[in-house]
């Protein structure tokens, strides 16, 4: 297909979409409250399955906690927002080190890697944290980075827990609250959480001096035998 054939089957297809949003009626914030509602037990079950499961996936988990809004509201989308995202988080941190780690191990020995891992299991929990705290991390990644490295699963599943416990509760918040425009006090959380985080996660690195392990390997090492030599 020629370039210009592509470009107007995309036109074509930008102009049904605009079509389509403009002629067929999409049903308001309410409306999808009472579908979800009148669907019972199913909607919570349903939601807390695809939320746990897809969100160990490189799937934005805001996503997910503006739907847990909309649909369920401001407790229970809390509740089973932060219970799915420890769920999420523990299988997709499960996943990098149980199968990751096979091939990641051989480049565990290269200076730069090593150094990274080192300063996350120094931080441990307060490392942790302040990386969930900024909302430009994103979650999914940041799951198979601490699973790839060696830091301990307690710490970063309670540093998971907490450091996304605030930015859930305002996605949730505004989700319960939709009105179509972002209200200006949840830029103000999220601008205070990303200060927040990005002080804390300083002050973690800079009072947590980590001992590397020397490469035995390193040429600035020297060697025994010509030290006895």
């Amino acid at each position: 297909m020629s370039r210009r054939a592509t470009l107007v089957c995309l036109l074509g297809l930008l102009a049904a979409v605009v079509a389509v949003g403009v002629l067929v009626p999409l049903p308001s914030p309410a409306e999808v409250r009472d579908w979800a509602s009148a669907a019972g037990w199913a909607t919570p079950v349903l939601f807390f399955l695809a939320y746990s499961l897809l969100a160990a996936l490189p799937i934005p988990r805001t996503v997910f906690n503006l739907s847990g809004g909309l649909l369920l509201g401001e407790v229970w989308g809390v509740v089973i927002g932060m219970v799915a995202t420890g769920i999420a988080g523990s299988l997709g941190f499960a996943l990098a080190r149980g199968l990751g780690r096979r091939w990641v191990t051989p480049l565990m020995e290269v200076s730069a890697i090593r150094a990274v891992d080192a300063r996350l299991r120094s931080g441990g929990f307060p490392g942790v944290l302040s990386l969930r705290l900024i909302p430009a991390v994103p979650f999914a990644p940041l799951n198979y980075c601490c699973g790839l490295s060696t830091i301990a699963f307690r710490p970063y599943l309670w540093g998971t827990l907490l450091g996304s416990l605030p930015g859930t509760t305002a996605a949730v918040v505004l989700g319960d609250a939709l009105t179509g425009t972002t209200p200006p006090v949840l830029l103000a959380i999220y601008g205070f959480l990303a200060v927040a985080g990005g002080y804390g996660l300083y002050r973690t690195l800079k009072h947590r001096h980590p001992e590397l392990v020397t490469d035995p390997r390193d040429p600035s090492e020297p060697d025994d035998r010509q030290v006895r030599g």
